[in-house]
């Protein structure tokens, strides 16, 4: 049996609904910041000047999120799918 459920909210009531944490603030102040900081880049050179100074572990720690994220993709993947029962 497949059942769907359909609801019908804003994403505020969503986040209230789930007692997600309201990062509306901490949003905007980051979106600032990176708004300022783009404003000063003219070319390429200083384009990877800022991202350096964004991200400091640079590729090793691009390369680590994206394990972790690989890690939590299949961990979540093999706890969706049921056991395979043996038929006798």
């Amino acid at each position: 049996m497949k059942v769907n459920v359909e609801v019908d909210c804003s994403p505020e009531e969503a986040r209230r609904f789930l007692g997600l944490p309201d990062v509306t603030r901490a949003n905007d102040v980051y979106v600032d910041a990176v708004t300022k900081a783009m404003q000063g880049v003219g070319n390429v050179d200083q384009m990877q000047d800022l991202v350096k100074q964004m991200a400091p572990m640079g590729q090793f720690g691009m390369k680590l999120f994206q394990q972790f994220m690989d890690s939590g993709a299949s961990m979540a993947k093999s706890a969706s799918t049921p056991p395979k029962k043996d038929s006798d």
